[in-house]
């Protein structure tokens, strides 16, 4: 089967801390790369886990809230000045583009590479791209602005054609099915969201907070560590990750203790740790 991974660049929320990143991740699929938000400082997180940006063809940026996207600039600076031609496609906000113009204008900047921008759509879940192997998927979740979470799903014909090169036997072509993935931060905790990714093999959600500050979750858009455990049960999902911890926490134990109470298979999606999905 093709490789579909996760790398998990940085996993801390708004205020910078020194034991973790700003919100950052990117999916491997065979040899394409995708990322996922681009806080502040993602360059560096790359270098440490080897990831090159050289290699990355999609970013998918959640929101406008600058510990989702204060690296995006700097990284398609980056990429501009060592040379990098292939197009880029970003999905985002329909302002991020205007935002970056702004940047690229202020800069005397013209890149090297066609930026190829494809704004979100509210309201719904939307199939915003595909190709030979995926289909990217958007959907809306509840936050303080406009916010979206991501669904990237293998279709059955990449993995047909996988198992045909491989030549595996019957009996396990019929226990192959095609993966998914599905990132869905910063958001109050809504069990209608569920619909979104129901059934995924891996689930990442927020959890910003223990679940005592359930009161401070909601007031602030976010979701503690039962909830997201509650929305993986809900959804059926494989597995879940848990992310997005506030600074206060340096020993996340309790966190995951008290979530897989709920639901077993809950895991921490710490800086550097690589899933496959």
């Amino acid at each position: 089967m093709n490789t579909f991974q996760l790398t998990i660049i940085g996993s801390g929320s708004a205020v910078p801390s020194s034991h973790r990143a700003a919100t950052s991740q990117v999916v491997q699929y065979d040899n394409k790369y995708i990322m996922i938000d681009c806080a502040e400082g993602t360059q560096m997180q790359l270098k440490r886990n080897k990831v090159s940006p050289m290699r990355i063809e999609h970013f998918f940026i959640s929101h406008l809230h600058g510990d989702h996207y204060f690296g995006l600039i700097g990284l398609i600076n980056t990429l501009h000045l060592i040379g990098k031609t292939s197009p880029i496609h970003l999905h985002g906000p329909a302002v991020l583009l205007d935002i970056i113009r702004l940047q690229l204008k202020a800069a005397d900047t013209t890149l090297r590479f066609p930026l190829l921008f494809h704004p979100l759509k509210e309201g719904c879940k939307h199939l915003m791209f595909e190709d030979e192997h995926l289909r990217y998927w958007s959907f809306p979740v509840v936050h303080r602005i406009p916010t979206w979470g991501f669904v990237f799903e293998e279709k059955q014909e990449a993995v047909e054609a996988a198992l045909s090169e491989m030549e595996e036997t019957a009996f396990q072509q019929q226990n192959c099915h095609p993966r998914s993935y599905a990132f869905c931060t910063d958001t109050a905790f809504r069990p209608e969201l569920a619909d979104y990714f129901r059934g995924v093999d891996l689930l990442y959600h927020e959890s910003t907070f223990e679940h005592h500050l359930a009161k401070t979750a909601e007031a602030t858009f976010h979701s503690t560590n039962v909830q997201a455990a509650e929305m993986a049960k809900a959804a059926e999902v494989k597995r879940l990750l848990l992310g997005h911890f506030s600074s206060r926490y340096t020993d996340l134990t309790p966190m995951l203790d008290e979530a897989r109470e709920v639901f077993q298979n809950t895991l921490l999606a710490l800086d550097g740790s690589i899933f496959d999905i």
